[in-house]
């Protein structure tokens, strides 16, 4: 495997670990973490279009921006609610990551800037 493919693997399991520590941190309630957690995967639906849809929806679901901006008007907003989404998305990417499921490329759905999902 190719070292930065290893580095971007480790810093996504960084992700997970810092959103799963943080959570804790809060006090937040747990049973929303877990219900959350695969709810981000909902961003597969533009797949039932095209790839390349399926693509740009599912990239903006799994891209660090939203969750940052969540994280941000959380603290701005003293928003619990906020905070919950953002720390469990940040934990969904950092999971996803860790485990090979890059940002996804418009050639299909296994295709990701990690590589190709499945292959050794």
């Amino acid at each position: 495997m190719k070292q930065e493919i290893v580095f971007q693997k480790v810093e996504g399991f960084s992700i997970l670990v810092f959103a799963v520590y943080t959570f804790s941190q809060f006090g937040l309630n747990w049973w929303w973490f877990i219900g959350l957690l695969f709810l981000i995967d909902l961003f597969m639906i533009g797949y039932a279009f095209d790839k390349k849809i399926g693509a740009l929806v599912y990239n903006i679901g799994h891209s660090l921006t939203v969750p940052v901006l969540l994280w941000l008007a959380s603290w701005q907003l003293e928003s619990s609610v906020f905070m919950t989404l953002s720390l469990v998305w940040f934990a969904h990417i950092g999971m996803d990551r860790a485990f090979g499921y890059g940002l996804k490329l418009y050639k299909g759905f296994n295709y990701t800037h990690l590589g190709e999902v499945g292959k050794k």
